[in-house]
């Protein structure tokens, strides 16, 4: 496809603007067509079947538009639908996924040894980052916990009050002791990294797509 032709980026909400945000500061001459699917949101609480459906449609609407390359935005579909879609459309344009860079910077993380996994309820259950994690580095323990709430949360942008109780009930939960990393495993999560930050300390790793988008 021509090199003038536009990225697309989706995701069920303003998540992806994240990404949108990362991908306009390392290709600051390419145009970005966003799509938030609020409609629809949270993708986390679908089932495989809706979230496959909703980034069919989506992806036709941005091929259309004729993008040349789409990312998904959103771990729940990235988990769910990806490896679908990209039997599908791999013809048309360039597919990206938001968990794949994560996974290729922990490969050659030698410090990480025990990692949370914080997402939504579709992330977890689809076990993605443990198997993938496992499948290249069989030395990390990794420990997921799905946080089903967050995501809603911050894109209503409830009061801080409510979001740091809520966070902090999360990240207490017995399953993310002990762990010397954390996956932010929605793109939403981001933009409360500051929150999650001060419960930790700021020397804790915290790993999310948006960091490693570039990679």
């Amino acid at each position: 496809m021509k090199t003038i032709n536009p990225i697309g980026i989706f995701d069920s909400g303003i998540g992806g603007l994240t990404i949108a945000h990362e991908v306009n500061k390392i290709l600051p001459n390419e145009k970005i067509i966003y799509f938030g699917d609020t409609q629809h949101l949270p993708y986390g609480e679908k089932s495989p079947k809706k979230i496959l459906y909703y980034c069919e449609k989506i992806i036709d609407f941005l091929l259309k538009k004729n993008c040349k390359c789409i990312i998904i935005a959103c771990n729940s579909a990235s988990s769910i639908a990806f490896q679908k879609l990209l039997k599908t459309i791999s013809e048309e344009c360039i597919l990206c996924n938001v968990i794949d860079p994560v996974i290729k910077y922990i490969e050659f993380e030698e410090s990480i040894k025990k990692i949370g996994v914080i997402g939504t309820k579709a992330t977890i259950n689809s076990n993605i980052y443990q198997t993938a994690i496992n499948k290249l580095r069989k030395d990390i323990n990794v420990y997921s916990l799905a946080t089903p709430l967050l995501a809603s949360l911050i894109e209503e942008n409830n009061n801080s009050v409510l979001q740091n109780k809520i966070v902090e009930m999360y990240l207490a939960n017995k399953n993310l002791n002990g762990i010397d990393s954390l996956i932010l495993g929605c793109t939403h999560y981001p933009l409360i990294e500051p929150k999650i930050r001060s419960f930790y300390g700021q020397d804790f790793k915290i790993i999310s797509a948006i960091d490693h988008i570039g990679l």
